[in-house]
């Protein structure tokens, strides 16, 4: 079966949610996942469902889960590359059927990843694999070299009346 391109980009909530149902689709169909979460620490519930998967799905995160003042530390930058390199290896070693790179457009604009590095993966990538990047901001070279790009797009949303993130939910 061949492996597409799938872009999950947007200002609306939910990129990284419809990446996991993905995940959930693949592991219930016998597949091999692994997702590579950049600028998140993995403390989210979503998280510790996966951990029932063991044999199926391998999840590794490559940030401090947030930047001070809008700007990546160099503890942040490191992860970054080390993430990048560790994403290269796995798609080099073709083992996982689906790949998600988690936040990888934001990765991209923050400096973590040079945007052409990211187009060497999609270039690189076995042609089985499915390969998914989420995340705000996807650039226009990622867009057109993509075979799917979904944007979702915020209309409304209760953060801003206040409500905090939920667990279970947002979280």
């Amino acid at each position: 079966m061949k492996g597409y391109i799938q872009i999950y980009t947007g200002n609306g909530k939910g990129k990284t949610t419809t990446a996991l149902g993905l995940t959930i689709r693949a592991v219930g169909a016998g597949k091999k996942v692994f997702i590579g979460q950049f600028l998140k620490s993995g403390k989210y519930s979503e998280m510790n469902s996966l951990k029932r998967f063991p044999e199926q799905v391998f999840v590794e995160h490559y940030g401090l889960g947030k930047f001070v003042k809008g700007k990546p530390s160099e503890e942040d930058i490191k992860a970054g590359k080390e993430g990048y390199k560790k994403i290269r290896r796995i798609l080099e070693k073709g083992e996982h059927d689906l790949v998600i790179i988690d936040e990888g457009n934001v990765a991209v604009k923050y400096g973590l990843i040079p945007e052409q590095s990211l187009l060497d993966l999609f270039e690189m990538k076995p042609g089985h694999v499915e390969l998914v990047v989420t995340g705000r901001g996807a650039t226009q070279a990622v867009i057109d070299r993509a075979d799917l790009v979904i944007e979702l797009q915020e209309i409304k949303h209760y953060f801003k009346q206040g409500v905090k993130a939920r667990v279970g939910i947002e979280k």
